[in-house]
């Protein structure tokens, strides 16, 4: 039986505690007071980039790149390059210790004018953690760790809108074949998709330059249940997630251009009660369900929306300066940070910067807090003729 001294391994995976909690809610919690959403693998929700990583975690209407791949997958048939690929390295829970770290690489090509394709792998590392049964005899060091993998095509239905299509493998090991009990913990596998849609129109002023108007909309990780023993009564929900988002960008003279971007993003999962029958709906019955089961009502549905705000500043597509806002009710986890960071783009090549700070009083601490994350991008073939929308 697993004694948690891999109480780190715990306490690493609490820091998610906007998308899962350990506490029973009880009765007199349901009025919508502390009633965190549960899910399993949170790791599925961290921002993977810089670029939205320093806007407060927008994406989804943003202008396309290689991180696209996670956002909304349906933007890449409107990229300005032929292809395009992005490194990142995210540090986690810095603050504490050195070898937890999100990992991630994302690339697309376009066939055509109209169809496109991307992939990328999301690898987090928790470090290492030590086991020790009942007794305290030492079960030896693990290291766990999780990865996602996708892939997905995109095609424009319109000269203004697409649609896209990702499939995606997920892996959860978190004890290495330890017991607990009788139960034999095993690595969780489960199966996703993501489908997305894509606007955007320029909108012609007198000087012969365009602003620039994009909505996105993602629901992602719709998938199986996740489950780390052979029991069919312990199995979690996948974080599925509904968002919309919208971007204006303003061309403000030939070399200085300014985005304003918003996100809103819901959980498609069910909200806890004091019975536990949410955990018996299924996958379809859950994300349904989703938008009217909270038990404090429509007060309390609303609680669960989550909101990013960010801006980008662009110089002659070579320097760009942005800034956001994160805030999450703080009956559903309290996240609220403030985000910043530069990008610097030269030929192919491009590196962008974000930094975390988390803000107001009584918040829960974040893993990213003072962590400087930093993606390196390439831009592949040739770029098209508006180059505006960044990179």
């Amino acid at each position: 039986m697993i004694r948690k001294v891999a109480l780190s391994l715990v306490f690493i995976y609490g820091t998610f505690n906007s998308l899962e909690t350990s506490a029973q809610v009880t009765r007199d919690q349901l009025d919508g007071r502390q009633n965190t959403i549960n899910t399993a693998v949170p790791f599925l929700r961290i921002t993977p980039d810089a670029r939205s990583g320093a806007m407060g975690d927008v994406g989804l209407a943003i202008s396309p790149d290689a991180s696209s791949v996670y956002w909304n997958l349906s933007k890449l048939p409107f990229a300005d390059s032929k292809a395009g690929v992005a490194a990142t390295y995210t540090p986690w829970l810095k603050e504490l210790v050195n070898d937890v770290f999100l990992a991630t690489v994302s690339g697309y090509t376009k066939l055509d004018e109209y169809q496109a394709i991307g992939g990328s792998l999301r690898y987090f590392s928790l470090g290492t953690i030590n086991f020790r049964d009942a007794g305290n005899q030492d079960l030896g060091d693990f290291r766990p760790r999780e990865f996602a993998l996708d892939a997905g095509y995109a095609r424009k239905l319109s000269d203004h809108f697409s649609m896209g299509l990702t499939g995606r493998y997920i892996y959860s090991n978190l004890a290495g074949g330890q017991s607990n009990g009788s139960a034999q913990i095993r690595p969780a596998k489960a199966f996703a998709a993501d489908l997305s849609a894509f606007y955007t129109k320029d909108f012609e002023k007198d000087d012969g330059l365009s602003n620039r108007l994009n909505i996105g909309a993602a629901i992602t990780n719709i998938g199986t249940k996740i489950s780390y023993t052979s029991s069919a009564q312990n199995k979690d929900f996948l974080p599925t997630n509904l968002g919309i988002g919208a971007a204006y960008t303003l061309a403000l003279d030939e070399s200085n251009q300014l985005t304003f971007a918003l996100d809103i993003n819901k959980l498609l999962v069910p909200t806890p009660d004091s019975t536990g029958a949410y955990k018996e709906k299924g996958v379809l019955q859950g994300m349904f369900s989703s938008f009217g089961d909270a038990p404090g009502g429509f007060k309390e549905e609303m609680q669960e929306l989550m909101y990013s705000v960010g801006a980008e500043y662009w110089y002659n597509q070579m320097f760009a300066v942005r800034a956001g806002y994160f805030n999450e009710n703080k009956y559903k986890g309290n996240r609220k940070y403030v985000t910043a960071g530069i990008g610097i783009k030269y030929d192919i090549f491009g590196l962008n910067f974000s930094y975390l700070v988390p803000s107001g009083s009584g918040i829960q601490r974040n893993p990213l807090s003072n962590t400087l994350r930093f993606t390196l991008t390439f831009d592949l073939g040739p770029r098209g003729e508006d180059s505006r929308t960044g990179w």
